[in-house]
């Protein structure tokens, strides 16, 4: 087989790929299987991101941000929120959930949807640019990385640092737990690969880890044996 001919079949393959992610996606939130959607803030958002100094003027990115009520708090907080969401109705049901008419227009492959305090892309998180993350100062990642398979984890980290104004901190929430129990998403992700996945140009601090399995009983349901939360303070050197 030829080298072009082997690249053909690779770009087919991962094209295929992408679109059997989406449409995995797509039929949870059609379906209202959203048990990723936390109704309440979280916890290690409220306790920590005073305490990490995040200037007020300073816009926040949350990549694949669904609805969450998360982007809420933090508008709260006097930030501007930017994220970024593959469903449109996910999009939509934020807005319209907050009593906000949003203005949209099309960005290039991406759909922007702003109004005051507020500016969500719909699409895909690898067609996002720098361009649009010229204000931000911090991300807020509690969905994104646990959503991404152990092969697409690397390639995640690589564009969101590439999009990134320099010297972006992030906040981060991640699972662990024995991944031949239960297949994601969530996707369990160790502490030892967040370290790696960041280890050239970020410090990864652990702010606090807990053991949750018995509060989500769904989990021990779908044949986990133990189960750990930890959320992290990545910081560039």
């Amino acid at each position: 087989m030829n080298l072009a001919l082997r690249h053909l079949i690779y770009n087919q393959f991962k094209i295929a790929s992408i679109i059997m992610k989406a449409e995995f996606w797509h039929e949870k939130w059609e379906r209202n299987e959203i048990g990723f959607h936390q109704t309440e803030i979280n916890p290690y958002l409220t306790k920590y991101w005073k305490k990490l100094k995040i200037p007020e003027h300073k816009a926040v990115f949350v990549p694949l941000c669904g609805k969450s009520l998360d982007m809420i708090w933090l508008h709260e907080m006097g930030h501007h929120v930017i994220g970024i969401e593959l469903n449109r109705g996910a999009v939509e049901s934020f807005f319209a959930e907050c009593g906000l008419q949003p203005e949209v227009t099309e960005e290039g492959n991406l759909t922007q949807f702003w109004a005051p305090g507020y500016t969500l892309y719909c699409g895909d998180f690898f067609d996002l640019t720098a361009d649009a993350m010229q204000d931000v100062g911090a991300v807020y990642d509690r969905a994104a990385l646990i959503a991404m398979s152990h092969s697409s984890r690397p390639r995640y980290v690589e564009h969101l640092l590439s999009i990134l104004p320099a010297g972006s901190p992030i906040l981060l929430v991640t699972m662990e737990y024995d991944q031949n129990e239960m297949n994601g998403p969530p996707f369990s992700v160790s502490q030892e690969e967040v370290a790696h996945l960041f280890a050239d140009h970020y410090s990864v601090r652990l702010l606090e880890e807990n053991d949750i399995l018995e509060e989500n009983p769904v989990f021990i349901e779908r044949g986990l044996s133990h189960l750990t939360e930890r959320c992290s303070w990545i910081k560039p050197f």
